[in-house]
């Protein structure tokens, strides 16, 4: 065991004992979200089949791993903090037996990265069963949900949760003692306010549980002898399953040996991530049937009418930019160059938790062809801008190896508005989107960052290039349209003493109807308080 564990009763997990090493360092934290694996299969090896799930996963989430297997008997679980390949061995892979098994890549959106808080979570139920799970998404009501779980005679009994995971899983296996997880959960779920695309599994069932908005992915996947369900599509092909259906908003399944079952314990409102086109999901993954490499090159078609400019070379910033820099260079005529080698062994940068890291991970991350983008003048495409750190140190880069224009073109409308649905975008003030005012805005940025110039593609154009219908997708970090409504305490250290309080910001109040914090939430507030209109403004 770990030096940090508590001694566990008799119903808890077996925690087999993982690599003794210290955390991964900030470079290879990203802030993206996380990524779940799930699969019923009797007779494989579903530890290693996991395992290979998680890795197809790995980009969305570098702080944490886990897996837990069951095999009829018991449930087994092994998780630390670190990459897929740092917390799994041969060994501990081949101490893991059984025809069930969970797994996930943690990023943290509710809870620091502590081994606490790394997934799947595991709760016990009185009568001495177990229910494991992960999680990808983030809930906005976990302030009330823990006032729920508080009020249960038998929550004093645990160390307090920190994750909106670990509540969930706490709920479930209370009440699976009277009803069974199913029950359980078709009388959860619905109370469930946010993003959440669910795994878990008692001894003998594996579930998965998508939110009634649908705004995370979720797959389901067929084995020659089991069944899978994942993030993305990616991970089904890793492991030779093939293709069935994505899981439907608001709906449970059930797998057990006697096949397949499907419950709706909500009806589907769906408001898929338009973000996930953009940048979170594999260029190799398909969402709603349409390949995520496609949407993007042509993300990047559609970028080339705007703004015409005159260059010698089109260049991505890689991998993130590369699809839709492919797309540029076809429509404008302009040809298609490597200007950049990026080291892939270096975490990527999107949001990293202090200024100096972030500039100087760009200079880990990529280094210039000089002999290419020397005396060229440079359409350099990339996905997004959040900060504006790493296009600034890039821009400064390409200069100083000889480029002559950088004209910088961003395969998204601008980001303006924080994600409380698994993606840990800053405030309003953080966004360098809102540096500026109004029409102003894209120039601000374009002098921060020592472009030439520097163009958005439409949100219009965004939303045609994924062939989804925009009453779909959820837009709110373009747009501020929070398709659920947030309440007055959230944010991702909610559960450990830092809650956030809501006062609409003048000039902008958060769509939708905030829901009403229990009183025994905000009674556990410390501190200065900021929430969610409060990350719209705060400095």
């Amino acid at each position: 065991m770990r030096s940090d564990e508590l001694t566990a009763p008799d119903s808890a997990p077996v925690y087999a004992p993982a690599n003794d090493h210290e955390p991964i360092p900030v470079e290879a934290e990203p802030r993206e979200e996380c990524g779940v694996f799930g699969v019923f299969a009797p007779g494989e090896d579903v530890a290693k089949l996991t395992y290979y799930g998680l890795y197809a996963l790995q980009h969305r989430g570098q702080e944490a791993a886990g897996i837990a297997v069951s095999d009829g008997a018991q449930i087994v679980v092994f998780k630390d903090l670190g990459l897929v390949s740092q917390v799994f061995d041969e060994q501990s892979l081949s101490s893991l037996h059984g025809h069930i098994a969970i797994g996930h890549t943690r990023y943290s959106t509710t809870g620091s990265t502590t081994w606490e808080n790394a997934q799947p979570t595991f709760g016990s139920t009185s009568v001495g069963t177990g229910i494991a799970l992960g999680h990808n998404g983030n809930l906005v009501n976990t302030a009330e949900l823990a006032a729920r779980l508080a009020s249960r005679a038998s929550a004093g009994t645990q160390p307090a949760a920190t994750t909106d995971s670990d509540i969930v899983t706490r709920l479930l296996a209370a009440t699976a003692t009277d009803t069974g997880p199913a029950e359980a959960a078709m009388t959860l779920l619905p109370d469930l306010a946010g993003a959440f695309c669910l795994v878990f599994c008692d001894e003998n069932t594996l579930y998965a549980a998508r939110d009634r908005n649908g705004v995370r992915p979720l797959v389901l996947g067929r084995l020659e002898r089991g069944w899978v369900v994942a993030s993305e599509t990616a991970a089904l092909d890793i492991v030779g399953a093939s293709f069935v259906r994505e899981v439907e908003p608001g709906e449970l399944l059930a797998i057990d040996e006697d096949g397949l079952r499907s419950s709706h314990f909500a009806p589907a409102n769906p408001k898929g991530c338009l973000f996930e086109y953009v940048y979170l999901a594999r260029p190799d993954t398909h969402i709603a049937g349409r390949s995520v490499y496609a949407t993007r090159v042509e993300i990047g078609r559609r970028l080339a009418a705007v703004d015409r400019v005159e260059a010698d070379m089109v260049i991505p910033t890689p991998d993130s930019g590369t699809p839709a820099a492919i797309g540029y260079a076809a429509a404008s005529g302009i040809p298609y160059g490597q200007g950049l080698v990026k080291n892939a062994y270096v975490g990527r940068t999107f949001i990293q938790p202090s200024q100096t890291i972030r500039q100087l991970g760009i200079r880990l991350k990529l280094n210039p062809l000089r002999d290419v983008i020397r005396g060229k003048r440079l359409v350099v495409v990339d996905d997004s801008i959040v900060r504006g750190n790493t296009q600034r140190a890039l821009v400064r880069m390409l200069r100083e190896a000889g480029a002559v224009e950088v004209h910088v073109r961003i395969a998204s409308p601008p980001l303006r508005w924080p994600c409380f649905y698994g993606i840990d975008f800053p405030s309003r003030a953080e966004l360098i989107a809102n540096a500026g005012a109004g029409e102003e805005d894209i120039e601000s940025v374009r002098r921060a960052i020592g472009a030439d110039t520097l163009a958005h593609v439409s949100l219009a154009d965004l939303v045609a290039a994924s062939e989804q219908p925009r009453t779909r997708l959820c837009t709110a970090c373009f747009t501020g349209d929070y398709p659920i409504p947030i309440p007055e305490q959230v944010g991702k250290h909610v559960l450990e003493g830092i809650a956030r309080s809501v006062e609409p910001p003048a000039d902008q109040a958060v769509t939708g109807t905030p829901a009403s914090p229990s009183s025994s939430g905000r009674g556990q507030t410390v501190g200065a308080s900021y929430g969610a209109a409060d990350s719209l403004r705060r400095p």
